[in-house]
């Protein structure tokens, strides 16, 4: 259930008493109706984005609720789906930043396979119903996500968008790992967004820690 590579820094949640009582609740509501993502695609942000390999942390809150939108990954949507309000406003300010054209689809996987761990703060949501899976163990599960990145050696950028995501500053250590907080890109706060940057100061910070850039031009889906 959980990739091999995140087995020994988050092997031990899954037999912790919390963990079981959230996997028979997720499980109970499958059998009540629609849950998103799919099972095999609950874990894909670790999947996609093995623990030695995160350069960049960027922490959403609650996956896309409606029907065939998230996969797994925050603010990613499968190939031929809308791009969604927030999305668009993260294209916005990189075609700002960086010149990059805003792409035809929202399918951020080529920003995980380079080291972007894509992770929402619960993973699982009842359909049609924003935090209907809220504090029912998931943040405990992806604190430890939070909390083991930031325990490696080798330092990663940790971007916290929104109140909510920046309450989860508490668990990095901002000496030794650079820390990218800023209004979240939704419309309600875009003004406040758009313009600060955040792709700036975390290739500087990629960049300082000795690792690749990231690419973050997003290729057209569209023939």
């Amino acid at each position: 259930m959980l990739p091999a590579s995140w087995q020994d820094v988050l092997g031990e949640e899954l037999h912790k008493p919390y963990f079981k009582e959230l996997t028979a609740f997720v499980e109970e509501e499958r059998e009540r109706g629609p849950v998103y993502p799919p099972r095999e695609e609950v874990f894909a942000a670790l999947e996609a984005t093995p623990y030695h390999e995160v350069k960049v942390l960027v922490l959403g809150q609650d996956p896309y609720h409606g029907e065939g939108q998230g996969h797994g990954l925050c603010f990613s949507v499968r190939p031929g789906v809308r791009v969604p309000p927030s999305l668009r406003n993260i294209y916005k300010e990189l075609r700002e930043e960086q010149g990059h054209p805003l792409p035809d689809n929202g399918y951020l996987m080529p920003w995980a396979r380079q080291g972007v761990l894509l992770l929402n703060a619960v993973l699982t949501v009842r359909a049609g119903e924003a935090n209907s899976h809220k504090g029912k163990g998931w943040e405990q599960f992806t604190d430890a996500v939070i909390s083991a990145v930031a325990a490696r050696e080798e330092p990663a950028v940790f971007v916290l968008w929104g109140n909510y995501a920046r309450k989860k500053s508490r668990l990095i250590d901002a000496s030794r790992h650079v820390v990218v907080e800023g209004a979240h890109p939704s419309p309600l706060s875009a003004r406040k967004f758009l313009g600060s940057s955040p792709f700036g100061q975390i290739d500087a910070a990629v960049a300082a820690h000795g690792h690749q850039p990231i690419d973050w031009r997003i290729p057209d889906l569209a023939g």
